[in-house]
């Protein structure tokens, strides 16, 4: 003590500038953004009324996209196969963009692909999170640049950048030739390989289109390709087909929009997005999402829904999961939504890492974004909004297989767990915005 007594005016001013420092870091780390009021619309229709569309618009301020397919691909027997085909049958442009690249069998398949590309001549990106190439081996870098392929990191991690270090890119932006595209939660790693027929093979989702709903995902990534290197990409060797240009497919093709989520946005679009579409609900809501610690005003839609007697259903993982504190924190709101109406389910034959959302069979949410805090306020995420009556048919056929291999929970079996499990709970949703 008599130490810290003697001190002279500038030891003092040390200590008080690293005492505000870390409660800076801290606030920055762990506590929520400024007020965040309700959502309030002057509008309430339903997800199949054009009204929906026209709200979506002008909330969002994005471009109708016409023209276009979009299929669900479950699992990695399925999206593997068809990524790395679009790859080889590439002539112009690949740009490819993950959160997560683990070397393994997996990523040499994609690094000869991708390799294969550029030497006959095909202009091949590829984009990855600094902190999720972690496990991507130097060796492996080198191959890929090499053959020509641009290599590029977002936010490597570095000490001069510690700053912005827990802003990452979390997007799948993957395009070839401006005329396929997928997005999903899906990455290049040997866990996502298989059909979710074991614990290391993970169950996740894919979404491919063509059209114009290929210029969202394209944006996406040229938004992040511009961030790390500069490149501006535009013309029609990445948008040969306008965005909103007419529709050449006749009957009625799906339409959609891009929204793209940067921690830079202070309107949140993925978060309006979700909102707008849940309060859109006026018969069926499926849920399935790897991270479920949904903000007050995501759960009130929901809880609101089913009260109005809409089937609003919630898959999430089970004790088969990478994060057991973030299946903990979005347990806190298990019981409030039980007792709205809404079923929860844990998925349980491996780790559950799909993230779409369904409306009424009619419109489709799918992407890279969580729906948990961090997806809505500190990433980068992209996802597609999609009405299109075939590919909601599609998911849904997948999640009412995936509600068979769940555990649906029971709202007075629930009530009555441990205090200890409770105060579990708590502890690990103190931390939600780093998850």
């Amino acid at each position: 003590m008599e130490d810290i007594s003697i001190l002279p005016w500038w030891g003092w001013t040390l200590l008080a500038l690293g005492a505000l420092a870390v409660v800076m870091v801290t606030s920055a780390l762990f506590l929520p953004d400024f007020h965040e009021p309700d959502f309030l619309v002057g509008a309430d229709p339903d997800a199949d009324s054009p009204e929906f569309i026209d709200l979506i618009i002008s909330a969002l301020n994005v471009p109708v996209l016409r023209g276009s397919s979009a299929h669900i691909l479950q699992n990695g027997d399925a999206f593997f196969p068809a990524m790395l085909e679009a790859i080889r049958n590439a002539k112009e442009t690949v740009n490819f963009q993950c959160y997560i690249w683990e070397s393994g069998e997996v990523s040499d398949q994609f690094i000869e692909a991708f390799s294969d590309a550029a030497r006959r001549g095909v202009e091949v990106r590829v984009l990855i999170d600094g902190f999720g190439a972690i496990k991507f081996k130097k060796e492996d870098r080198e191959r890929l640049r090499e053959a020509g392929v641009k290599l590029e990191f977002f936010r490597p991690l570095r000490w001069y950048n510690m700053v912005r270090v827990f802003k990452r890119s979390h997007q799948r932006a993957i395009t070839i030739d401006g005329k396929v595209g997928f997005t999903g939660g899906a990455a290049v790693a040997d866990k996502w390989v298989g059909n979710a027929d074991c614990p290391e093979h993970w169950r996740d989702s894919m979404t491919m289109v063509t059209g114009s709903l290929v210029s969202g995902v394209q944006t996406a990534f040229g938004n992040d390709w511009v961030y790390c290197c500069g490149e501006i990409l535009a013309g029609p060797r990445f948008f040969p087909q306008p965005p909103t240009g007419p529709d050449e497919t006749g009957g009625s093709p799906p339409l959609g929009f891009a929204i793209v989520s940067s921690p830079s946005n202070a309107e949140q679009p993925i978060r309006i997005c979700h909102w707008l579409g849940f309060r859109a609900a006026r018969r069926r809501l499926y849920i399935s999402n790897s991270y479920f610690i949904p903000d007050k005003r995501l759960r009130k839609a929901v809880m609101e829904r089913a009260r109005a007697g809409v089937d609003v259903r919630i898959l999430v993982p089970g004790s088969k999961t990478d994060a057991i504190p973030v299946r903990l924190a979005g347990q806190t709101h298990y019981e409030e939504l039980m007792r709205a109406g809404v079923r929860v389910y844990e998925y349980q034959p491996t780790m559950m890492h799909a993230k779409v959302v369904v409306i009424d069979g009619i419109w489709s949410v799918v992407g890279s974004a969580n729906m948990d805090e961090r997806s809505m306020e500190l990433n980068e995420e992209n996802v597609l909004a999609i009405r299109d009556a075939g590919l909601a048919a599609e998911i849904e056929k997948g999640l009412l297989e995936d509600f068979e291999r769940s555990v649906e929970f029971d709202l007075e079996r629930w009530s009555r767990r441990s205090l200890l499990h409770r105060l579990l709970e708590r502890v690990s949703r103190a931390a939600i915005e780093q998850y």
